[in-house]
């Protein structure tokens, strides 16, 4: 049987996965800020601090308030510090394009200069994944194990620098985004109901903000991007984000967009009503023969709801 968190008392996932170790905050500590003294990130060292220390000075009824009109700074538009992570104000500023993410300190929020962005019925998909949608090796669902996707999204790879953006503090404020029905995840299982595969992010109106996907098994999380994009084509959703173009992405199809032009997208899309609440597999799609430019524009069924959000 798959495991379902939504079974799971918030406090059972507060000892298990959002509570961190002294060691682990230590290392943390230690890999962040080599991290931040990297050549390439080092430049924005001064104001990181400069804005940490004015965080900390600060009354704490304003502290965590952010500019109505930002200054960016670097490429990556590094806008300033806040620890404000609740439902509305989470929701609120990825409306605007603003987004979390922080290795160590106070919470700190960027909107970069260049964006990855899709649309839902633009994705390229390739041979690899079409066989493994006809072959059924493995079978995908929608929002069944939220917290675990996020843990192994967390989870350090093979290979790789064990840093991760994704601490306790982000795992808190996106579960309760989840709860509240705006954070999604896609979970792939193989026959053995194992999670080999899945991804996690953010539905805001026609907006799917992708967050981190991971994968056990070879083609699996293009298998999980596949069947969400089919979706969100036949609910309606016009753009997915991705944050910063890579040449993975750029292989499925994503392309950067400047920084005003995706506002301008946000204003489109960004305030339409919001499908809240559980979603679950359109079992009527059928993502093996689906091109991409033929989504058939089913009404999203199950649990959710439309509803202006």
């Amino acid at each position: 049987m798959i495991a379902d968190a939504r079974s799971q008392s918030y406090s059972d996932l507060w000892e298990s996965q959002f509570k961190e170790t002294v060691r682990s905050r230590l290392r943390r500590w230690g890999l962040g800020l080599g991290y931040a003294l990297m050549p390439k990130r080092i430049s924005l060292v001064p104001r990181l601090l400069l804005m940490t220390v004015t965080y900390w000075l600060k009354p704490r009824r304003s502290r965590d308030l952010l500019p109505e009109h930002p200054v960016y700074y670097g490429p990556r538009g590094l806008i300033g510090v806040s620890n404000d992570l609740s439902v509305e104000t989470v929701l609120a500023r990825y409306r605007r394009g603003w987004f979390p993410i922080c290795h160590i300190g106070p919470m700190k929020w960027w909107c970069p200069e260049e964006r990855a962005v899709i649309s839902p019925s633009e994705l390229r998909i390739d041979k690899g994944v079409r066989r493994l949608l006809r072959q059924k090796s493995f079978f995908v669902t929608f929002d069944e194990d939220f917290s675990a996707v996020m843990t192994a999204c967390a989870t350090p790879r093979p290979g790789k620098t064990p840093l991760t953006w994704i601490t306790p503090q982000i795992m808190r404020a996106f579960w309760e985004l989840h709860e509240a029905g705006y954070a999604h995840s896609v979970e792939v299982w193989d026959n053995d109901s194992r999670l080999v595969a899945g991804l996690y992010g953010l539905a805001i109106g026609g907006v799917f903000f992708a967050e981190s996907r991971f994968a056990r098994a070879d083609n699996a999380s293009k298998l999980a991007v596949t069947i969400l994009h089919h979706h969100l084509a036949a609910w309606g959703f016009g753009i997915r984000d991705a944050k910063w173009i890579s040449p993975q992405l750029a292989a499925l199809g994503f392309r950067s967009v400047s920084r005003a032009d995706f506002n301008t997208m946000l204003e489109e899309y960004a305030f339409k009503p919001s499908l809240v609440g559980r979603w679950e597999i359109d079992q009527t799609l059928d993502t093996a023969n689906w091109d991409g430019g033929r989504a058939d524009l089913v009404g999203a069924k199950g649990n959710s709801e439309r509803r202006s959000a």
